[in-house]
């Protein structure tokens, strides 16, 4: 629904500017540029869609592999006892806890395809505890705003893309997005935890936040050190080393499982490979949205207010042009993605703006999406502070990759 009102405005909006610069500036150009953007986003959303056919089938092949490795069951083992202090309503039993951390570990590993399936059915088993069957439950509200706090160690989609439009090193993000969206879940995680009087300095979760927080300082303390000339280097190389040791100990775990680990990869490349095919229209369709969007100059009439407000409070204005990334993100992923194709193709996946739209794509997530499929499958109408919960955790992942892209990329 989100989607197809933007879309929807998009257009009209287009219209309606393009139509105020015709009567009233005699720009007559500004209606020829606009059709011929349709061609042009249309050409671009294709040749996109079918470069990504290979990388998706790919690493979608690999992260089969670490699924039938076990690496879901690995990563629920390690977090269990942080999130059963997180949901104290939930019986240590209950089928829901199972699920629900499952869906989070296949959250953090970028499997958007299982993680869905899982956090439904994890919603579906804490309404049976639900008191109020049209009221969200506290523990509902807690799992709903850590999934759109954005929690995610490998921003699969976003590694992708870069690579898709050309970027030199398509992971040179991965280290600002793991920082930005540590921040917005731990502002998600404090904003419910204020509501729901949990105690966040119980020894168990103190140790794990507190182990992780100091993990994360010192990566922001030791880039913020070095010399700024080193910082996208160092960042470079230490990501692409994570992200081959994670390939590696998928393989590896597979092998200690006794997997066929051949089969495993085609089966998920076999699902890479239908996915990327299925997006075609979509990433057409939002591509020619967003390039009408701009070619009628409606966008730079955003970003130019918003940069007038920044620049009035001496703030440097570089970054306003990536914040339509995450004006969308809270919407809909789509757009969200879109948006973030179309930047990095106008000013380059290398350059900061391009960088810093990736660093908002990842830190946030569709908070109104995920709030009307996740509440709808059980029937939930009233949200109670969960949409202000989850906005809180998007503002601080967007305050958050601000700071931190300056910190690595300018």
């Amino acid at each position: 629904m989100a989607l197809n009102v933007i879309w929807i405005a998009f257009f009209l909006i287009a219209f309606v500017v393009a139509l105020v610069k015709l009567i009233f500036f005699q720009d007559f150009e500004v209606f020829p540029q606009i059709l011929q953007s349709t061609f042009d986003m249309a050409k671009t959303g294709f040749e996109l869609s079918i470069y990504l056919t290979g990388v998706m089938a790919f690493w979608l092949g690999i992260m089969k592999i670490g699924e039938e490795g076990g690496i879901i069951h690995f990563f629920s083992k390690a977090i269990k006892p942080f999130f059963s202090k997180l949901f104290p309503e939930i019986p240590d039993d209950h089928p829901a806890t199972a699920s629900m951390i499952m869906n989070f570990s296949a959250n953090m590993l970028g499997l958007d395809n299982a993680a869905t399936p899982l956090g439904l059915k994890t919603m579906k088993e804490m309404q049976q505890l639900n008191p109020i069957k049209d009221t969200a439950s506290n523990a509902q509200i807690m799992f709903l705003v850590l999934n759109t706090s954005g929690l995610s160690i490998i921003p699969l989609t976003i590694l992708i893309d870069r690579s898709v439009v050309g970027a030199a090193n398509p992971t040179d993000v991965f280290i600002p997005i793991m920082l930005a969206t540590f921040f917005s879940t731990i502002a998600g995680l404090i904003a419910v935890s204020f509501y729901q009087k949990i105690n966040l300095l119980d020894k168990v979760v103190l140790a794990y936040l507190g182990g992780i927080t100091l993990f994360m300082v010192g990566v922001i303390v030791y880039f913020s050190l070095i010399p700024q000339e080193q910082v996208a280097t160092i960042s470079s190389v230490a990501s692409s080393l994570i992200i081959f040791s994670v390939i590696i100990s998928f393989i590896t775990l597979a092998l200690f499982k006794k997997v066929n680990i051949y089969e495993a990869f085609i089966d998920g490349a076999k699902e890479g490979f239908s996915i990327a095919v299925k997006i075609i229209p979509y990433l057409v369709a939002i591509l020619v949205a967003i390039g009408v969007f701009r070619a009628s100059g409606a966008l730079d009439y955003i970003v130019q207010g918003v940069s007038t407000v920044v620049a009035f409070f001496g703030v440097n204005t570089e970054f306003v042009e990536a914040l339509p990334t995450a004006f969308m993100k809270p919407l809909s992923g789509s757009a969200a993605r879109g948006m973030n194709l179309e930047i990095m193709n106008t000013f380059g996946p290398d350059s900061f703006v391009g960088r810093i739209s990736s660093v908002f794509r990842g830190a946030t997530e569709t908070t109104f999406y995920i709030i009307a499929v996740y509440f709808g499958s059980v029937n939930i109408k009233k949200t109670r502070y969960a949409v202000t919960a989850g906005l809180i955790a998007d503002f601080a992942g967007i305050i958050a990759g601000i700071f931190i892209g300056y910190l690595f990329f300018h």
